[in-house]
């Protein structure tokens, strides 16, 4: 579901050329929950957004489903990202004026059909925010943040949830609760790729793998 193929990503900083990613090669099946555990700045972030189509390797290959994102124009490349992939971030990126439900919903802009109101009142109540779908973030408490952030990727039914240290700004019992959701999502034939700094976290995929100055090891 998920191939990078000797994917490399240079920067130019002010100091000289930085390599994020080195030689990279990995791949993520249906099914399957892989976890990336490194300390800042190893090269997580720029895997989880070249993975997802958001950032250009400078060689290599990423193939998502058998196709590359990158070979795409930025339309069709748009038009992939809201159909197959749902993403999870550290500080939920939720839109402060719209409601919960509003949130949730929000990915049909970018993809809409005809299910995605009865889709969004059944994450609403799978999450348990039947009582706050009517709030905005602000009225809502960290964890019913993440899990609006989670129904909301979740809304178009993707083939991929690419999760950036979600649990990161949870305490233990709402970190559990999430990572119960994405391993629910798995069991249900999904492809999770998720990065993290913290082991604990990691221990919940079905693969982890380290990473170091943008190197995976095993």
């Amino acid at each position: 579901m998920v191939e990078f193929k000797n994917v490399t990503k240079i920067f130019n900083g002010p100091k000289g050329k930085v390599t994020a990613l080195d030689k990279v090669s990995l791949s993520v099946q249906p099914g399957e929950f892989l976890a990336v555990c490194g300390p800042s700045g190893c090269g997580k972030t720029t895997l989880l957004l070249a993975a997802g189509g958001l950032m250009r390797p400078s060689n290599g290959q990423v193939n998502l489903d058998g196709s590359d994102p990158y070979g795409m124009s930025p339309e069709m490349r748009s038009k992939m990202r809201a159909r197959m992939i749902g993403f999870v971030f550290q500080q939920f990126h939720l839109i402060p004026y719209l409601t919960v439900r509003q949130n949730i919903l929000a990915p049909s802009l970018a993809l809409p059909t005809k299910e995605a109101d009865q889709r969004a009142r059944e994450l609403i109540s799978r999450f348990g925010l039947d009582d706050r779908a009517g709030h905005v973030p602000a009225q809502i408490s960290t964890g019913q943040r993440q899990r609006t952030a989670l129904a909301r990727a979740l809304l178009n039914k993707p083939k991929i949830i690419l999760a950036d240290e979600p649990t990161g700004n949870l305490d233990e019992r709402n970190a559990n609760i999430v990572l119960g959701y994405l391993s629910q999502y798995v069991a249900e034939g999904g492809c999770a790729l998720l990065v993290t700094h913290d082991t604990r976290t990691a221990a919940h995929s079905t693969r982890s793998l380290k990473m170091s100055q943008g190197r995976l090891l095993e």
